[in-house]
């Protein structure tokens, strides 16, 4: 069976306070046959997240999940194209609320870099599932995080 080629997802542009999609990677590795996920912080509040970003042209959603998991976290490996799930949350630009629906797509990691783009404006750090869960805020992401399944990630 041939591989399914991969779409480019070009956005329109959207007026500031529509909903905005993001595209997210969920980072993990096999540690003693226990599955790990790497989260990092945000920049301003700290929070434990999963690296994420905007679409970027010229990009598939997979794709530019695993260029924000090089820039936030500093790490590399196969992406896969399916989507593993969604999530929302209120991103705050000066106050002002602008809310975000991320697609999330499992990375999973062969090379951590010592050095990256966003090395000093964040932690990162690898948890168990369960304590993934525990450590992020945002509902859905929790259940992604609970429910991942590596054989059934592509």
């Amino acid at each position: 069976m041939a591989k399914a080629e991969t779409q480019r997802l070009d956005l329109d542009p959207t007026r500031k306070r529509d909903v905005r999609s993001q595209f997210g990677a969920l980072c993990w590795r096999r540690r003693d046959s226990q599955v790990q996920v790497l989260l990092v912080t945000t920049r301003r509040t700290k929070r434990w997240v999963i690296p994420k970003g905007w679409p970027m042209g010229g990009q598939s959603p997979s794709g530019a999940a695993a260029i924000e998991a090089y820039e936030e976290a500093g790490v590399e490996g196969a992406v896969s194209d399916v989507c593993l799930g969604i999530y929302t949350y209120t991103k705050e630009f000066d106050g002002d609320d602008l809310p975000c629906v991320v697609a999330v797509f499992p990375l999973k990691v062969s090379r951590k870099l010592r050095n990256w783009p966003e090395a000093k404006e964040r932690k990162r750090q690898w948890f168990s599932l369960k304590k993934a869960a525990a450590k992020v805020q945002e509902p859905e992401l929790r259940q992604i995080l609970r429910r991942f399944d590596p054989k059934a990630a592509g």
